[in-house]
């Protein structure tokens, strides 16, 4: 009984115990509450009450904005992986008018001041003269002659003569009274400057910076308003010490020339043309995007052109960036491989230039070197320029008609090939049964099948070739035996053949190239003249209406000595990422058609160029070299007093890897360019040149 009372006394002890520790724990949690509620309502009355209007003021001062980022643009190297064009970052000054306020010239004329202290340039297109006394720096700034498609001539406004017309300053005045200082005048009173007298020349700067920004924010101008690019450092630190409202800091890359060589080839990069306007918008780009207007910048801009990103930017009322969160990351271009060799390329213009030199009256040149499936190892045009100083020079670059530095003329030169084409006529009366190899044809020195038309050889009146086969005249190069072979062949065939091996006919090269010509009836049809039988003749010496590219010639003979195999000419190796991890696209040799030849032929026609070689006005430029070489000479008459130089070559004999062509114009005969040819094919054989390597980091190999 007792042990029954002890147990259930025992129990309700421990019940109280558990209550009383119950009643502990629920006191501190209730005490931990109210001092976490105490806390929270002591921030929320600080946020609130205490400083509730100040964060008010800052959050109605925050601005999101959304900024477009840029995308580096893909490098460009040459087939051993040495960067020919890389980008380089700059610094740009652009401005913001409305954030200015009523401060606006103010804060523009510190800024133009400090231009002036650090020799900066700044961007404004007005046409009146920088200092008084005031004139129109073009004939007629406000109006030009326009003509219309039904022919009818009329007056068009510029873009001076639109702001005019928009804004109305002129009610007042007829155009004749509208001189420069009475629109100089008018404009800083539209533009809302205040002027203490006739316009300064602070206030005409002035006037042409606030003449660029209306044009855009009127829409006569698309593109953004660039104040000043490139600036440095120094003058950064200046604008973020003056504290110049509205005066942004922007960077924007641009390209870096990692060589003076191969203007023609490499291209330039450059705000959006005009006429390729609709083009691009098609494509998804930005009016005021840079793209590549010419050459391989051109050419290859869908593996170049990188992918524009976007970002989102919180800003507080003293502009200073709070957050930033990226909508999409700006994607950088791939890296274009070029199958072109620098130093190859680099010689070949040297070559040239000195070459230049040595004539009285030199005229434009043009080389170019390809391997046996059409790509190019050297492509130069005499004269040249430098893309690094292009944008400084080129106003006296385009206004050069007579030298035409701009003019890529081994692609868009158009020459008479001369003697260089009697391998054509050559292969065709070979191929079609009209001569054999051993055959003979006597030189007399005057052709005379025509009774009333006798053209001679070259060799006449000093003498005659005597009786040639194929393989002598082409060393000799005889006229007559071509008249004679070529005749026989007809026109139709001269042109078949012609057009098989690529002349007068598109290359595919991906840079700007011309069509050319073969010489024919339908030709001589086109140009308004009549085709007379005896043309024939010309045509087959490769005179006559005979028009190709220096390109074009070079692939004819990469195409006659490997065999027939006629490539599309290209200058695009391989396509790398933007971090050269993977190749994205390797280039592969399009066979464009095959010209069939018998092995004898091509040999007897082969050999007669290599005897050529060996002559003593070659061989004295080819007999240092490692390997054998096949020529050809050319003398294209252009007047009866002018010849253009033409010389074709390709090297090994036995294996061939290259062939090239020459081109100078007035430069008499095809032999004055053999020094050129017997100097680039020593760079090209040489162990520097054909073995090299580029060591390092992101560098490709061949």
């Amino acid at each position: 009984m007792n042990n029954s009372y002890d147990s259930v006394r025992a129990q309700e002890a421990r019940a109280e115990r558990e209550a009383r520790r119950l009643l502990v724990r629920t006191r501190v949690l209730m005490s931990l509450f109210c001092a976490a509620l105490a806390g929270f309502l002591a921030v929320l009355f600080q946020t609130q009450i205490v400083n509730g209007q100040d964060y008010l003021n800052n959050a109605s001062h925050r601005l999101l904005e959304a900024e477009t980022v840029d995308s580096a643009r893909g490098e460009i190297l040459d087939c051993y992986g040495r960067v020919l064009v890389a980008n380089k970052v700059s610094y740009n000054v652009e401005l913001d008018t409305n954030s200015m306020g009523e401060r606006r010239d103010e804060v523009l004329q510190a800024l133009l001041a400090l231009c002036r202290e650090e020799g900066v340039s700044w961007d404004e297109a007005l046409p009146i003269s920088d200092q008084a006394p005031w004139t129109f720096t073009g004939e007629d700034p406000l109006y030009i002659s326009r003509e219309k498609e039904d022919g009818e001539v009329e007056l068009a406004p510029t873009r001076l003569g639109r702001l005019v017309e928009k804004s109305g300053i002129a009610k007042d005045v007829t155009r004749e009274e509208l001189t420069a200082p009475v629109l100089l005048e008018k404009l800083c009173k539209a533009f809302g400057m205040e002027l203490e007298g006739p316009p300064t020349s602070e206030d005409r700067a002035l006037a042409g910076v606030l003449y660029a920004v209306y044009l855009r924010r009127h829409g006569i101008v698309s593109n953004a308003y660039v104040f000043a690019k490139g600036v440095d450092i120094t003058f950064i630190s200046k604008v973020k010490e003056r504290a110049l409202e509205g005066v942004n800091i922007t960077t924007s890359t641009s390209r870096q020339y990692n060589t003076n060589y191969a203007a023609h080839v490499l291209g330039r990069v450059g705000a959006i043309q005009p006429k390729d306007m609709e083009y691009y918008q098609g494509l998804g780009y930005p009016m005021d995007a840079y793209v590549g207007l010419d050459g391989v910048e051109k050419a290859f801009e869908s593996h170049l052109q990188g992918t524009r990103g976007s970002r989102l930017i919180e800003k507080d009322e003293s502009d200073n960036i709070i957050n930033q969160e990226w909508r999409t990351q700006p994607k950088p271009g791939d890296n274009v491989v070029l199958t072109l060799n620098m130093k190859l390329q680099a010689a070949v213009e040297d070559l040239l230039e000195e070459y230049a030199g040595t004539l009285e009256n030199p005229g434009g040149m043009a080389a170019v070197v390809v391997d046996m499936s059409g790509g190019v190892l050297s492509m130069a045009s005499y004269p040249t320029y430098d893309l690094s100083t292009y944008a400084d020079n080129v106003v006296e670059l385009s206004q050069d008609t007579v030298r035409r530095p701009l003019v890529n003329r081994a692609t868009n030169g158009l020459y008479a090939p001369g003697s260089t084409f009697k391998m054509v006529t050559a292969m065709g009366a070979l191929s079609e049964g009209i001569i054999g190899r051993r055959d003979m044809v006597r030189c007399t020195g005057v052709y005379t099948f025509y009774p009333d038309v006798h053209p001679q050889c070259w060799i006449w009146p000093a003498g005659s070739h005597g009786n040639e086969n194929v393989t002598q005249a082409i060393t000799d190069s005889c006229n007559i035996f071509f008249y004679d072979v070529g005749r026989r062949l007809g026109i139709s065939k001269l042109v078949e053949y012609a057009t098989n091996f690529g002349l007068g006919q598109y290359t595919g090269i991906e840079i700007s190239e011309s069509k050319g010509k073969v010489a024919s009836p339908e030709t001589s049809a086109q140009a308004g003249s009549v085709w007379y039988g005896g043309e024939v003749m010309n045509a087959a010496i490769g005179q006559g209406d005979n028009q190709f590219t220096p390109l074009q010639l070079a692939n004819y003979v990469a195409t006659l000595v490997n065999g027939g195999n006629h490539y599309q000419a290209h200058l695009l190796k391989e396509v790398r990422s933007s971090d050269y991890r993977q190749t994205t696209y390797e280039y592969e040799p399009e066979l464009m058609n095959t010209v069939q030849m018998d092995p004898d032929y091509l040999e007897a026609v082969k050999r007669g160029m290599y005897d050529l070689a060996k002559t003593p006005a070659m061989a004295r430029y080819f007999s240092s070299l490692p390997v054998e070489v096949g020529c050809k000479t050319g003398t294209a008459e252009v007047m009866s007093s002018t010849a253009n130089a033409v010389f074709v070559c390709f090297a090994p004999y036995d294996d061939p890897q290259i062939a090239l062509c020459l081109v100078a114009e007035r430069g008499g005969s095809g032999h004055s360019l053999a020094g050129v040819a017997g100097g680039i094919l020593s760079q090209y054989f040489s162990t520097e040149s054909s073995l090299d390597a580029v060591s390092g980091e992101n560098t490709l190999l061949r």
